[in-house]
């Protein structure tokens, strides 16, 4: 089992008089973490279980009054509702919930989609997210010789925990190639009313092909035969289930910003692979380039949020070409980053256009720059 890096925010926000939520894209090991931290809590004797992948368990959480809802969960101190996001009215079940009990009782929620509990929660919760495995995770000792000799078997296979701890490369393949052929889709499939799935397999291949190249909904319409909307639509799907993520262009003018092109990344590499049956070993690959960023760009995702350091996600372009991968927007500063797989050129200054902003700094990242960006 490896050690999570956000168990002790997770802990820091028990018995706050407010729910703490985990989400996560399936298999990142979301339940495994809530279930550790309460077999170490002092209440580990006094905790209520809900699996809402079981009907019966969603069914019990889904539009009850409060008298049903305190007869259910009884006297435990800790209360554990996996899945959540399955139950119809959970936000309504949960605002009942602490609101009653406020810091008696801690519930604990994880969910791998997007919940609805934006209005009914307001001020009662604490969200967090969980990733696939970080480096920082995996190779706890820091220890950069031996990141150095296995990120590219990460690149390839990417970090989810089961596969993470295979040995064997046909195991990590055939293990990405089941959780890419339905596991992870499997809410969206049940619960999103997608009509067909073959149209969403073809989708999320196209945009595998599109890695760090700006996405035209236009574009995909035409090459899949259906209208902008609905692609429109099964991104915003994917996005909310923590499969890809999309990535604005860095603009001062904000409303030119609403109307430009997005970059869309997956939140793990291998399950990107898995999607164009490409896991042929680096040196045969071409696209090597776009799989670092999209690998770095994530690995930098995680640094951030286990560490607590908050900041406005953007891409830069110019159109003359000119272009920095991430620019990261805190305290009043712009920060810009470009990911390179080898830096043979050892370029320290950005373009003439990335200086002309104030309180801008920039810095090529290739893999011996890892330490201090991602651990």
């Amino acid at each position: 089992m490896y050690n999570r890096l956000i168990e002790p925010q997770l802990e820091q926000q028990f018995f706050k008089s407010k729910v703490v939520i985990l989400t996560g894209a399936r298999q990142t090991g979301k339940t495994t973490l809530v279930k550790k931290i309460l077999a170490e809590s002092a209440y580990r004797d006094s905790v209520r279980f809900f699996n809402c992948d079981n009907p019966t368990d969603r069914d019990a959480l889904n539009n009850q009054d409060l008298e049903f809802l305190k007869g259910l969960i009884g006297n435990a101190k800790l209360v554990f509702i996996d899945e959540g996001q399955k139950v119809e009215t959970i936000g309504q079940t949960l605002k009942l919930l602490v609101d009653y009990y406020q810091d008696q009782k801690q519930i604990l929620v994880t969910g791998s989609s997007s919940f609805k509990t934006s209005e009914a929660l307001t001020g009662r919760k604490f969200v967090f997210h969980l990733f696939p495995l970080s480096l920082e995770e995996i190779y706890s000792d820091k220890n950069m010789l031996t990141v150095l000799k296995e990120l590219p078997t990460h690149l390839v296979y990417g970090n989810y925990p089961e596969v993470a701890g295979l040995a064997a490369f046909a195991d990590k393949k055939r293990r990405l190639e089941e959780l890419a052929a339905s596991y992870l889709y499997r809410d969206i499939l049940e619960f999103q009313k997608i009509k067909s799935p073959t149209l969403l397999t073809n989708l999320l291949r196209a945009l595998a092909w599109q890695i760090g190249s700006e996405v035209s909904y236009t574009e995909l319409s035409s090459l899949l035969g259906i209208d902008k909307n609905t692609i429109e639509r099964y991104v915003d799907i994917l996005e909310k289930n923590y499969i890809v993520f999309r990535l604005s262009p860095y603009a001062t003018n904000k409303r030119k910003e609403i109307s430009k092109l997005r970059k869309i990344y997956f939140f793990d590499v291998g399950i990107r692979n898995a999607l164009i049956n490409n896991f042929n070993p680096l040196e045969q690959r071409n696209d090597i380039g776009v799989l670092w960023e999209n690998f770095i760009l994530v690995e930098r995702m995680k640094f951030r949020a286990y560490h607590e350091i908050t900041a406005n996600d953007y891409f830069w372009r110019t159109y003359g070409g000119a272009e920095i991968d991430l620019v990261e927007e805190r305290e009043g500063q712009l920060f810009g980053y470009e990911f390179k797989w080898q830096d043979k050129k050892r370029r320290a200054a950005p373009s003439i256009h990335w200086r002309k902003y104030r309180n801008s700094t920039y810095e090529v990242i290739d893999p011996q720059k890892m330490p201090g960006f991602v651990w």
